[in-house]
């Protein structure tokens, strides 16, 4: 079966993305829009605005055209969404890329988009210089000052005039974020305004900030979730954003006690410092009024732990890349928490669970692929239509390579990645699961769980794991704790004890390098 969002449809503007996001601006110009958070250096609504009329006829007066790529390879700061817009405003495209990246990953995804000028900060100068000798870039931009790079100042000083550009927002790209999609290389993930704007309104009836909230912004903004739903929310809502470079324990928890931060969008490797970091303890958090998770899974046991110690509201939301990235999300309200749902799909969002065999549409209940199908859903993967056509049925479905179901209410739990379910005598064990129940331990700072080959079974649950600074735990008595809680076929069968898990920046757990690691070691 279809299962039809709870909300109601939303109209959704046919509009360019920057001037929909920034009415709430011109009526506001003294209100903070963004804050940087180590140092307090404010950029207000007026401020916001002018600065991306000025670099916009900056790039301009430099040749930029609608169509044309500008990559951005940056930490968070205020002046991301200036630069962003700027290059929306002139018909541009944005593509992000993580600046932990190497100078080679740097220049594959430069060439891949053809990408014409690229933004960094000092310390990535050497390596985005090393990257334009191996792309097409015809300029390097840096916020501040750099050797053998143009700082961006210089195009905040030009004339403000603007030219007359048409978009087109259903079909005209406006930022072309890289995914690995369900399988392989990453892919240039092509976002139009309409999918944006599209996002953005889908999110008003469900999610609840507003212009008196201040939000952490931790999230990297090159990535889609920080990208939309901290970056450009918070700024059509009227709220402000406070934003850190780079994430640091203390630094955060003092960050959001200095700023008095009312929501906080997170990923479950921070909420579980949260919910069990003792720092926690040394600041005042009581004006957060909610978390909400998003970008890998996060248990119903570490939900509820979190909630309870900072004593606000902990809620799920769901989406990818693909999908601008919000499909689902629980409402800032106890009564319509469900721990350990993503909540109900957004409004002009349908989603259907299919059988992995048989291709068939499954039932309230029943465990599947999860398919989704709106507005939000991508245009497609830049320069591979085998992908596009892999990833987005004929009936416009994007398959999400998420195994889930949906409620009788309509609450969607995703319960783990296709790709990474355990075969344990052909009956499946999900990962995610496994390391909820082994993050319960109070002597188990982090863990990750795999399959590892085995003769007999197929694969068996492996799990590696991060222990607290001065706790004691044997192999034995970890398969112990989770046999107690499990079916017999999901028990832990092997354990290796690690410094750290691998995770992506936005906190996804890299399982491939653990797989990668286990095979090494087995062949060894």
């Amino acid at each position: 079966m279809i299962f039809n969002s709870p909300n109601p449809d939303v109209e959704i503007p046919v509009t360019p993305f920057t001037p929909f996001l920034l009415a709430y601006a011109t009526s506001h110009p003294d209100k903070p829009a963004l804050i940087d958070g180590p140092s307090g250096r404010v950029l207000t609504y007026g401020q916001l605005v002018n600065a991306i009329r000025y670099a916009a006829a900056g790039l301009h007066a430099r040749g930029f055209k609608k169509g044309q790529v500008f990559a951005i390879c940056s930490p968070n700061l205020p002046e991301y969404a200036v630069a962003f817009h700027a290059v929306a405003t002139l018909g541009g495209i944005v593509t992000t890329i993580n600046p932990l990246y190497t100078a080679e990953e740097i220049a594959t995804q430069l060439n891949d988009c053809q990408a014409r000028y690229l933004l960094t900060i000092p310390p990535f100068i050497e390596k985005a210089r090393l990257a334009q000798a191996k792309s097409a870039l015809e300029e390097i931009f840096v916020f501040g000052e750099g050797e053998g790079a143009t700082p961006f100042s210089v195009l905040l000083q030009s004339d403000g005039v603007l030219p007359e550009v048409t978009i087109d927002p259903k079909e005209d790209l406006i930022v072309l974020p890289y995914s690995s999609g369900t399988t392989g290389l990453p892919k240039g993930v092509m976002l139009t305004h309409y999918n944006l704007v599209s996002n953005i309104a889908q999110m008003r009836p469900s999610i609840d900030f507003g212009p008196d909230d201040t939000m952490i912004g931790i999230l990297p903004f090159y990535h889609i979730y920080g990208m939309i739903v901290v970056m450009s929310f918070m700024l059509y809502v009227g709220g402000t954003v406070v934003t850190m470079p780079q994430f640091d324990l203390e630094t955060f928890l003092k960050i959001m006690q200095d700023y008095r931060i009312t929501r906080a969008c997170l990923v479950p490797p921070i909420i579980v410092a949260l919910a069990k970091h003792p720092s926690v303890d040394h600041y005042d958090l009581s004006h957060l009024k909610q978390i909400f998770s998003g970008a890998a899974p996060l248990s119903a046991e570490l939900q509820a732990a979190v909630s309870k110690r900072i004593g606000c509201l902990a809620v799920q939301g769901y989406g990818l890349t693909e999908t601008s990235p919000v499909t689902h999300a629980t409402p800032n309200d106890r009564d319509q928490v469900k721990v350990g749902s993503v909540g109900p799909s957004l409004a002009n969002t349908q989603v259907c669970i299919v059988d992995i065999g048989s291709r068939q549409l499954l039932g309230a209940g029943q465990e599947g692929e999860i398919w989704i199908r709106g507005p939000q859903v991508m245009k497609g993967y830049l320069n591979n239509p085998s992908a596009t056509a892999h990833m987005i049925d004929s009936e416009g479905w994007l398959h999400t390579g998420d195994i889930g179901y949906v409620d009788q209410d309509g609450y969607l739990y995703v319960v783990d990645r296709l790709k990474e379910l355990i075969k344990y005598k052909g009956l499946q064990v999900a990962p995610a699961e496994l390391e909820g129940v082994l993050l319960q331990h109070d002597a188990i700072a982090d863990v990750a769980v795999i399959g590892t080959p085995d003769e007999m079974a197929g694969e068996v649950p492996k799990a590696y794991i991060v222990l607290k600074p001065n706790r004691a735990l044997s192999a034995e008595e970890i398969m112990s704790f989770v046999a107690e809680q499990v079916a017999p076929h999901k028990k832990i069968r092997r354990v290796e004890f690690v410094a750290q898990i691998p995770k992506s920046a936005s906190g996804k757990i890299l399982r491939r390098v653990l797989v990668q690691k286990d095979r090494e070691t087995s062949h060894s």
